[in-house]
């Protein structure tokens, strides 16, 4: 009798060796054969460029929509854009505006990257923010989106849609130092 109870207990031990041994297989298949660390250390230099982004995504938006409230003429975009274009070539940082709405005013507005796609779907879906780290070593980028609705009657308007509707998103693309 005793030894069916040892037997009992081994043929146990071989079983979970066993479950063991499968459940790591089947972690290791789906890893694609490797097996990394979490990358979920706080990194200081992409909390700056986070940092960074906020801060300019709202001096851009506060300025936009200060200038469509104050002064008629062309959409405050306009403007934006001039300063989107003198961050790039002092070397800041890239901006662009993106739409998502489906129907931009102008085709080069439609997504064309990769994360320019991918953040297109991430703020249609309705979250008003996504990111991204690309590259590696003194090469990394991140890489942010930050929704853009309709907030005044002019765009809304222009735009041919209701306050609050999507526009679309401004696309950033920092160097992480």
């Amino acid at each position: 009798m005793m030894s069916a109870v040892v037997r009992g207990r081994s043929y146990c031990v071989v079983c979970l060796i066993a479950s063991v041994a499968l459940a790591t297989i089947v972690a290791l298949l789906n890893y694609g054969g490797e097996v990394r660390a979490q990358e979920s250390k706080p990194d200081p230099a992409v909390d700056r460029a986070r940092a960074q982004v906020k801060m300019i995504d709202s001096l851009y938006k506060t300025a936009v929509v200060s200038i469509t409230n104050r002064y008629d003429g062309p959409p405050a975009i306009k403007v934006a854009k001039d300063v989107f274009e003198a961050m790039k070539k002092e070397g800041w940082h890239d901006a662009k505006l993106v739409d998502a709405s489906g129907e931009p005013q102008n085709e080069a507005n439609l997504p064309q990257t990769e994360f320019e796609k991918r953040a297109a779907e991430v703020i249609k879906s309705g979250k008003p923010y996504y990111e991204e780290v690309s590259g590696s070593g003194t090469n990394r980028v991140f890489n942010a989106a930050t929704v853009v609705p309709a907030v005044v009657k002019k765009c809304a308007t222009c735009h041919g849609m209701e306050v609050g509707d999507l526009l679309g998103f401004i696309r950033y693309e920092l160097p992480i130092k």
